[in-house]
């Protein structure tokens, strides 16, 4: 299945890359794509777990979904992850 999630923080192609990454990593994600033009998050994924995975993988790397709570502390994770993308890019 394919979804789109608007999520909080996503600024650059640094926090981009980052997500890309960290999503690359995890077991039935494919065609990952962050767009910070929109704050989104689109990829396939095979069942609602992996879904609950990802999701949760955002939360702890600093994005998380619309409407989830985004405290200081996701704040910082966010500009570190984003951080680490430029770095890494």
């Amino acid at each position: 299945m394919k979804i789109t999630l608007s999520i909080q923080n996503l600024k650059c192609g640094g926090c981009a890359k980052t997500i890309e990454t960290k999503l690359a990593n995890l077991d039935n994600i494919s065609e990952i794509k962050a767009n910070p033009n929109e704050d989104s998050v689109t990829f396939q994924y095979l069942e609602e777990k992996d879904l609950e995975l990802v999701k949760n993988t955002l939360k702890e790397i600093g994005y998380p979904e619309i409407g989830d709570e985004n405290s200081f502390t996701t704040k910082a994770k966010s500009f570190v992850s984003c951080a680490v993308g430029k770095i890494t890019s």
